[in-house]
C-alpha cells in the first residue's frame, strides 16, 4: 500500500510536492506539540531561531520530496540535481586513496548519493527502517546503478573499509544517532550528542580524504544544488576529540543552509544501553 503511495506521488512534478510538503510541514507543526517543541528548542540551541517559518516548511517539502526522489526514473530525478564543484571530487578520486564523503541532514540527502553515483562508484552505509513496510521501499529506492548498500553492522564496515582500499568512495550521515558501543558523547551545538565514530575510524584506517557534502533546496521547486566542501578538520586525538571535530564541520555545513536541517531529528536521545555523557566522563 505504501509502495503504491509513493509510486503514485511520485508521478506529480516536484514543484507541486514542495508545495504540499510545505503545508504538510505546518499541519504536523500546528497538531504536534512534542514535534514543535523539539523543533523550536533545537533551532534555539544552534541560534537559529529566526529560520523557524521557514524550517517548518523545509520540513515537509523533506518528506514529501521522497516519492519523487526513490520513486521516480533516475533520469529524471537527476535532472533536477545541478552538481557544483565536482573537479574537487575527480581531483580526490584521482589520488586512488578513496574518498569519505560526510553528509549531515540537510537539504535533501537523498538524492546526494545518487547525484555522486551518477559519476563513480559509490558504498553507502545503510540501517534498514524500523517499520517492515518501508524496507522494500527504501532498499529499491537506494540500491541503484553504481550504489551499494553497506549494512550497518560489522559486514558493512568491511565493505566500506575494501572500497576505500580499491580508491573508491563512501558515505555516511555523521550526525546519525549511532547504536550501543558505536560513538562517543561530544558536543553538537554546544549539548553533548552521542555521535558516531565510524566515519574517523575509516579514515584513520585507510588515510582517504573526507569530503563534505550536502544537496540545498531550491525555491519554488527548481531542484537542488549539490555541493562539495573540503573538511578541513584534523581527527587527531582520542575518539571523542575526533567526533567533536566532525560535529564542529557538521555545524559550519548546517549554517550555510540553516532552514533545510532536519530539526526536528531527535538528535540528544540516549539510544538503548548507553549511559549519559556524565557517566562517559566519570569512566574516563
Amino acid at each position: 500500500m505504501l509502495v503504491a503511495l509513493f509510486r503514485l506521488l511520485s508521478i506529480f512534478p516536484l514543484p507541486l510536492l514542495h508545495l504540499l510538503g510545505a503545508a504538510l510541514g505546518w499541519l504536523v507543526y500546528l497538531c504536534s506539540p512534542s514535534y514543535r517543541r523539539r523543533l523550536r528548542e533545537n533551532l534555539a540551541r544552534a541560534g537559529f531561531s529566526a529560520r523557524l517559518r521557514q524550517a517548518v516548511s523545509e520540513a515537509g517539502k523533506n518528506i514529501l520530496e521522497l516519492p519523487f526522489i526513490w520513486c521516480a526514473a533516475p533520469a529524471r530525478v537527476l535532472r533536477t540535481a545541478r552538481v557544483e564543484n565536482w573537479a574537487l571530487v575527480q581531483a580526490t578520486l584521482e589520488q586512488q586513496r578513496g574518498v569519505i564523503f560526510l553528509t549531515p541532514h540537510l537539504g535533501c540527502f537523498e538524492i546526494v548519493a545518487q547525484s555522486i553515483a551518477a559519476h563513480t562508484r559509490l558504498t553507502v552505509l545503510y540501517r534498514p527502517p524500523r517499520k517492515a513496510a518501508l524496507k522494500p521501499l527504501i532498499e529499491g529506492a537506494r540500491a541503484r546503478d553504481n550504489l551499494l548498500l553497506a549494512p550497518a553492522n560489522l559486514s558493512g564496515v568491511r565493505m566500506m573499509a575494501k572500497a576505500l582500499k580499491k580508491g573508491e568512495a563512501i558515505g555516511l550521515l555523521p550526525d546519525q544517532v549511532p547504536q550501543e558501543g558505536e560513538g562517543v558523547w561530544a558536543n553538537f551545538f554546544g549539548k553533548p550528542a552521542y555521535s558516531m565514530t565510524l566515519s574517523a575510524k575509516l579514515q584513520g584506517m585507510t588515510k582517504a580524504p573526507i569530503i563534505l557534502t550536502f544537496a540545498e533546496r531550491l525555491p519554488h521547486g527548481r531542484g537542488f544544488v549539490v555541493r562539495f566542501v573540503p573538511f578541513e578538520g584534523e581527527l587527531s586525538g582520542d575518539a571523542a576529540r575526533q567526533a567533536a571535530t566532525i560535529n564542529a564541520a557538521m555545524e559550519q555545513l548546517i549554517a550555510l543552509a540553516p532552514a533545510q536541517y532536519f530539526w526536528s531529528y531527535n538528535r540528544y536521545k540516549t539510544p538503548d544501553g548507553v549511559g549519559g555523557p556524565a557517566a562517559e566522563q566519570e569512566a574516563a
